[in-house]
């Protein structure tokens, strides 16, 4: 995964990162956390997506600084992004960025056309971001987040195909091409 700083990397969560994870989710979302069996069913979920970057540097152990999520069910042209966390020493650095990216590509590996997502209405580093990605916010959802009472801005994106991609996977490709 190229964008990320030197010492990081970017691979598929598995569900033994559950309280790396869970630790991340925690100090990130103090008042509004999943729990810990919420984080486990979205792991172990085969309509989910989730990634984490870790440090990586020899002779220590790898730690998660963030993580993020998309669940999609198969042959639908829709997807949620359901989560992104980043660790506060490590924001501002393309992590988020790396993370979000990661999530639409497999959003277009998976066919979607269209992805939605929450975010607080009181954070605007991330609406930011959404936007830069194309994203609008659609609608809000009053005191969605508890037990805080935050509104949630309900944004949206079309996502273009893939380059490459068409009706035809690779196997079917093969059978036109021979017969060209």
């Amino acid at each position: 995964m190229t964008g990320l700083p030197d010492g990081l990397r970017l691979r598929p969560a598995h569900p033994q990162d559950l309280d790396d994870i869970m630790w991340l989710e925690h100090v990130s979302f103090p008042t509004d956390a999943w729990s810990a069996s919420q984080m486990s069913g979205e792991l172990y979920s085969p309509h989910g997506y989730y990634v984490v970057v870790e440090t990586v540097a020899e002779g220590t152990a790898p730690t998660v600084v963030g993580y993020a999520g998309l669940s999609s069910l198969a042959g639908n042209p829709v997807a949620d992004v359901q989560t992104i966390a980043v660790a506060a020493e490590q924001r501002g650095r393309g992590i988020g960025r790396a993370l979000f990216t990661e999530l639409l590509d497999e959003a277009r590996r998976r066919g979607v056309h269209e992805v939605f997502l929450e975010v607080r209405a009181d954070n605007p580093v991330a609406q930011a971001m959404y936007t830069a990605f194309g994203f609008e916010h659609i609608a809000t959802r009053p005191r969605y987040y508890q037990p805080d009472g935050v509104d949630a801005w309900v944004m949206r994106a079309e996502l273009p195909a893939a380059p490459g991609t068409g009706s035809v996977g690779p196997i079917g490709q093969e059978a036109l091409d021979e017969h060209s």
